[in-house]
């Protein structure tokens, strides 16, 4: 009988169970339950870290739409610069264009979806971006949301550019007079259901499209399943010792499995022959 090794109580000294000795568990086992970390027991409704709050995240889709309807001046003043004024001409029924079938009209409109499609874009992307801890459907639809009042603040900032003087001239400018029209939509506006609910259409959806494509296309190109950053795994730090694994070897023989493990094939043992027909 092999003395027990002082190290090892209840092993030999190559490290195998000495006969007779109860089982041990393994020196590089992790004990369950899991010690108490210095900052005390955990709680059990203690919130995850990384999680969202419900607060949080309605603030910061509020603080989306407000920062999307206070950018919709300036782009409502980059589409009064970009599009094109409407030459009109007094007469007595009123001020009527004065070519046929003026392009200036299909211009406005067209200037405006460009830069309301790219509008949307940006802050989709800036969204995506600034906001990775909050991304979700409620960022979704406050992207919608914001895109839309930005695109009705722009169409009245930049309509509104002007429009006084050119009602003033039609009223009190003589027949055959030619002046300009402030640049207005067409293809787009506002309409109100049952007299109370506004409903945008046509061009006032380019921004609000535009951004609620680019953020689902982001989210189906992330990487992450939540669609949060997730830490990825680095190497243990200097002197930390690496967490065991915990899937069953099966096939690997250890030297403190116990003496019911099979042991370990010597050199002199040859392997059994293939007895598998040819």
């Amino acid at each position: 009988m092999t003395a027990a090794s002082a190290d090892h109580p209840g092993r030999d000294e190559s490290g195998r169970a000495a006969p007779g000795a109860p089982p041990q568990a393994p020196p590089y086992a992790t004990p369950y339950p899991p010690e108490a970390t210095a900052g005390g027991p955990e709680r059990p409704d203690a919130r995850p870290a990384g999680a969202r709050s419900p607060r949080r995240v309605l603030g910061a889709a509020a603080g989306v739409v407000i920062v999307m309807v206070v950018l919709g001046a300036p782009l409502g003043l980059l589409w009064r610069a970009l599009a094109p004024s409407v030459a009109v001409l007094k007469t007595a029924d009123g001020a009527v264009a004065a070519q046929p079938e003026p392009e200036e009209f299909i211009a406005a409109d067209g200037w405006f979806t460009l830069l309301g499609l790219g509008f949307g874009i940006i802050l989709a992307v800036l969204a995506w971006t600034l906001l990775r801890r909050l991304r979700g459907p409620v960022t979704l639809l406050a992207l919608a949301l914001g895109g839309i009042g930005a695109a009705v603040l722009a169409w009245r900032l930049g309509r509104s550019i002007g429009l006084a003087g050119f009602r003033r001239l039609v009223e009190s400018a003589p027949t055959g007079q030619t002046f300009s029209k402030p640049p207005d939509l067409r293809a787009g506006g506002v309409d109100w259901w049952a007299g109370v609910l506004p409903v945008p259409h046509g061009d006032l959806l380019a921004p609000a499209l535009a951004a609620v494509i680019t953020y689902t296309l982001l989210s189906g190109w992330s990487r992450w399943p939540s669609l949060q950053p997730e830490p990825e795994p680095g190497p243990p730090e200097p002197g930390q010792r690496p967490e065991p694994d915990p899937r069953p070897e099966p096939d690997r023989w250890h030297p403190y499995a116990g003496p019911e493990q099979d042991q370990p094939p010597t050199s002199d043992q040859s392997p059994e022959p293939d007895r598998r027909e040819p």
